[in-house]
């Protein structure tokens, strides 16, 4: 199989979880289907960077900066039918929610969530109006598209009327071997944490992840037990709210705010951390979950989107609207060492559930139905 992998939108250290999924991905499918001729289509940010859409592929450059939202567009729906005609690509998997609308060949969407539909102050101005345009475009001239959970498929169905049999819902996976982590010293002294307790959450800096109401919930724990609350993730917009908002609350000696951190050091991050707090009010899989589960670290988390699935009963759950509730769930697990203890099991266990190379597996049964079906 000819198979093309549209990363126009991918900025390296800027595009979340997005990038992740690239990131595990290609390489599970080489390994499930070594005879995969995998042709990546990449803008100039991503071209010959570190990645496997360089190192375990054939690139090709997509001339266009990605930064900017009207180049992405006219690179992913321009460009790059012409250059997957070029490269004789027999299916194209789009894997950030939007598609090139033409071209001769099959098409596979990944649409990860429709967080424009129901958190429209998720994204602002041209962004939102081209998502409100795009999204539904990929859908309909799709062959199959992937959801990555029951909830977002639920959401395809109800708002863009996407036919129940044109989606796969196939989960992300989770990598189970922890890799190289920056050391607990170091990140201390780098971070400033002193010997304090380290509380993380991992998400981009966007309204509907709730970390307005994560720091009016920090107030409420004892400032004699508090710990530091750090919050890794690319930088937007709305960071300098939080920033803005910590301060009011007095919250800056408690708060840290990184930016997009290396890898190893998110690994030693969650060796640190004594839990992982995900206050999201909509997520349509909800990656950094599992990660830290499969690491061993406790979560509370809350219930919305599609966390009731990603996380089971294996996570301490909290009201994503309610400070108080979420300051209990953090005290909970702070200060119950065999509630800790319980967590941690049953996170490993749910954790396991989740693996790449079955994603890779069911995404390649994706690719067989659309090149089986008609024109």
């Amino acid at each position: 199989m000819r198979l093309g992998l549209n990363l126009v939108y991918l900025v390296p250290g800027e595009t979340g979880g997005m990038e992740t999924y690239a990131r595990a991905l290609i390489p599970a499918l080489q390994a499930a289907r070594p005879d995969l001729e995998i042709t990546t289509f990449v803008n100039r940010e991503t071209y010959g960077s570190e990645g496997p859409w360089r190192d375990v592929a054939a690139q090709v450059l997509v001339p266009v900066h990605s930064r900017r939202r009207v180049d992405w567009v006219r690179g992913e729906q321009q460009l790059v039918p012409r250059l997957a005609a070029k490269a004789r690509v027999e299916l194209l998997h789009s894997l950030a929610s939007t598609a090139p609308v033409w071209g001769r060949f099959k098409r596979v969407t990944t649409i990860h969530d429709l967080i424009y539909r129901i958190y429209p102050e998720a994204h602002s101005g041209r962004r939102a109006r081209g998502m409100s345009v795009l999204v539904p475009l990929a859908a309909r001239r799709s062959d199959r598209v992937i959801a990555p959970s029951k909830c977002t498929r639920d959401d395809l169905i109800r708002l863009l009327k996407v036919p129940a049999g044109k989606i796969d819902v196939i989960p992300e996976g989770v990598a189970l071997a922890p890799g190289e982590a920056t050391t607990e010293g170091d990140l201390r002294t780098r971070l400033d944490l002193g010997d304090r307790p380290v509380v993380m959450t991992a998400s981009a800096k966007r309204p509907h992840k709730n970390l307005a109401r994560l720091l009016d919930a920090w107030t409420l724990l004892s400032p004699a037990d508090r710990p530091i609350l750090v919050m890794p993730g690319y930088e937007t917009a709305h960071e300098l709210e939080l920033r803005r908002r910590a301060s009011e609350l007095g919250l800056e000696q408690d708060t840290r705010f990184p930016g997009w951190i290396p890898a190893a050091d998110l690994e030693g991050l969650y060796r640190l951390a004594s839990c992982l707090v995900f206050p999201s009010l909509y997520e349509g899989f909800g990656l950094p979950v599992l990660e830290a589960m499969a690491r061993g670290v406790p979560v509370a988390c809350s219930h919305r989107g599609a966390l009731g699935e990603v996380a089971g009963d294996a996570a301490g759950v909290f009201d994503a609207e309610s400070p108080r509730s979420m300051a209990d769930a953090i005290e909970a697990i702070l200060g119950s060492p065999a509630l800790g203890a319980r967590l941690r099991s049953a996170g490993l266990k749910q954790a396991s559930k989740f693996t790449w190379s079955e994603t890779a597996r069911a995404t390649l049964l994706s690719y067989e139905a659309a090149l089986s079906s008609a024109e």
